[in-house]
């Protein structure tokens, strides 16, 4: 499997910005390398390249997101045990995540390690409203993909072996960030309802 993912990659680059494109957009729905990869290889190249493939990157996966969400919705289950074979589980987890923290969950995926794919298709399975996922996926993905290009365009290789800990420290920051932003918010509507239903109340006495 890792010489196939190697073989792909090496197929990808040798396309340019178009293989970056489809590497972006497929990855999404699909099991094939991140594009990760291959814009850390030609942000290095081309520095000042960098924030336009961060760019294709970002359009390219959020249009895969789609695509994704489009075949969870009318695939459903059945797909998706098809292409997550080993991940089964993984669906029960992502529902969960989805009950506590709703589109947060897509953002947390589009930034993080987390398999983005498996988020994409399971949110078309389970509904969620499309709008919401993919102005979540757009930000999460366009927020990892210009972290890596910037860092990379400031530092160049003297930062490239670290990278993975400057995406793992900012990923911590902004996800502990995003569930108190979420908690906050969740008490704030609790404490809307609640006032509503006591004028209510009042109301009809």
């Amino acid at each position: 499997m890792h010489e196939i993912f190697v073989e792909m990659n090496n197929w990808f680059q040798a396309m340019g910005v178009p293989g970056l494109a489809i590497n972006s957009c497929v990855e999404s729905f699909f099991l094939i390398p991140p594009p990760d990869f291959l814009l850390i290889a030609m942000d290095l190249a081309k520095p000042e390249k960098a924030l336009y493939y961060a760019t294709v990157c970002t359009v390219a996966s959020a249009i895969g997101g789609a695509i994704g969400y489009i075949i969870g919705k009318f695939g459903g289950r059945p797909v998706f045990n098809f292409l997550f074979k080993k991940h089964h589980d993984k669906f029960d987890m992502v529902e969960k995540m989805y009950n506590e923290y709703g589109s947060f969950a897509v953002f947390f995926s589009a930034f993080t390690p987390i398999p983005y794919k498996i988020f994409t298709i399971a949110s078309g399975i389970l509904n969620m409203n499309f709008i919401k996922f993919f102005i979540a996926s757009f930000v999460g993905r366009g927020a990892r993909f210009y972290l890596v290009s910037i860092v990379l365009m400031f530092f160049g290789e003297a930062v490239k072996k670290y990278l993975e800990l400057v995406i793992l420290a900012v990923t911590i920051v902004i996800v502990i960030f995003c569930i108190i932003v979420y908690k906050k918010r969740h008490s704030f509507i609790k404490v809307e309802e609640k006032v509503e239903s006591g004028d209510n109340d009042a109301g009809n006495q």
